[in-house]
């Protein structure tokens, strides 16, 4: 059973386990929601980044991934919590907390599920706006709908959230199941995970729930030294286009700075602001971050932010907002109030590389989108996203559609890697 957070619930008399539906992060701790999001790791003051060797944090992933234990920071309760605080989401946005908890008898978070309550498909970057407009053409009101999954984040990671004292797999169908009883409850069309891994995508389809797969481009560490290193791996053709890139994006006027932890000031702040609303205007019509999100990232989260920074004559001119993980650098948002040659390649791209590289990570992650970021190096990698349409109809419709759309991602995936790929052949 699902139960509002503010009612009287009563244990499922099969399992003694309850769910509830959180209208706030507030309504659980930080340290029960962490030791569920990135078991294994503590957060400590200002993002600070520890192991946790407890036996509270150690997860029984029996399904586990490459990624699967990574610090993630997107899941952390500080980071939810700042979108929250500062209104980026809410009813005025569009995205209205509806989190997911499993409780165990002596209620014991074991189990969590990020989830919104959404009344517009923005902010998601897997697009079902088609879906929406036949629904709508049918007769059917596809708003609202649930979304569980990161707001305005289009990083993969862990959407199950378990800890230690439950069974993943068990874990995962009674979060399913409060999902599509949610759904009901909320009177919604659909639930969608999106940007889940490959083992809760699999679970998810197991339960019955439709299956997409999308792509996004990745680097990856192959333990490079350097950057010169990385770029003996590429063809020749590739290695001369970089380094031109690199020289142009550059001139003598312009340098870089790498500003992450107590390094960050608001000054920082207003600076990539002014350059994150020019892009967000362009892009969406409105920015769906506001001011008062950076200032509190920087606060809560500040060692594990990484702006890059171009600045001319004195003056900030563009930068890049990444988040860093445990192994993988995620490359979140970009702007600029001067247009320069090559810029945002060297920015988003070749910066990310160089300080993956001197950081010891193993990927970077450079957000939605752009088969251009292949030149750079990156190369295709799968996205993961799973379905519940309440419609049976309209579901089978869907369920066709996304078997010829799994195919086709996956026969462009293998020629961009066999055909396209910037490396040299081996």
């Amino acid at each position: 059973m699902v139960t509002n957070s503010d009612d009287d619930t009563t244990p499922d008399p099969e399992t003694n386990f309850r769910l509830k539906a959180l209208a706030s992060l507030s309504g659980i701790s930080r340290k029960d929601w962490d030791a569920l999001a990135n078991p294994g790791w503590s957060l400590g003051h200002g993002g600070r980044l520890e192991r946790a060797p407890t036996l509270e944090s150690v997860s029984q992933e029996t399904e586990s991934t490459s990624q699967e234990n990574d610090f993630n920071p997107f899941i952390c309760h500080d980071f939810l919590s700042i979108l929250e605080e500062s209104g980026c989401v809410g009813p005025q946005a569009g995205w209205i907390p509806q989190h997911l908890v499993l409780e165990d008898p002596d209620e014991r978070p074991v189990a969590a599920l990020p989830c919104y309550l959404k009344t517009n498909s923005q902010g998601e970057y897997v697009f079902d706006h088609a879906w929406a407009d036949a629904y709508e053409r049918a007769g059917g009101s596809y708003y609202p709908k649930l979304q569980c999954s990161v707001p305005f984040t289009p990083a993969t990671g862990r959407r199950f959230l378990t800890g230690a004292r439950v069974d993943r797999r068990a874990a995962i169908g009674a979060l399913l199941g409060g999902a599509t009883a949610l759904c009901q409850m909320r009177e919604a069309s659909s639930v969608h995970i999106t940007f889940m891994n490959e083992a809760e995508w699999e679970a998810a389809g197991d339960e019955g729930f439709l299956q997409r797969m999308d792509q996004q481009f990745h680097w990856l560490n192959h333990g490079y030294a350097d950057f010169d290193a990385f770029l003996g791996d590429l063809a020749s053709r590739k290695r001369k286009q970089i380094r031109k890139e690199r020289r142009e994006a550059l001139p003598a006027d312009i340098e870089i700075e790498w500003v992450t932890g107590p390094d960050l000031t608001e000054a920082h702040w207003d600076a990539f602001f002014e350059f994150y609303q020019d892009t967000g205007s362009r892009k969406w019509g409105r920015p769906y971050l506001n001011r008062a999100f950076f200032s509190l990232l920087g606060e809560r989260l500040g060692e594990r932010v990484l702006l890059v920074m171009a600045k001319r004559e004195g003056r900030y001119i563009a930068g890049a907002l990444n988040l860093i993980g445990s192994h993988t650098l995620f490359g979140r948002n970009w702007g600029c109030i001067e247009d320069h040659p090559f810029l945002h390649f060297e920015v988003c791209y070749y910066q990310a590389i160089d300080f993956a590289i001197a950081r010891g990570l193993s990927r970077v992650e450079a957000g939605a989108q752009g088969a251009h970021k292949l030149a750079r190096g990156y190369l295709p990698t799968p996205t993961w996203s799973a379905h519940y349409i309440d419609h049976p109809g309209f579901a089978r419709a869907v369920a066709d559609y996304l078997e010829e759309e799994r195919a086709m991602v996956a026969r462009e995936n293998e020629v961009i890697r066999t055909e396209m790929s910037p490396f040299r052949k081996t």
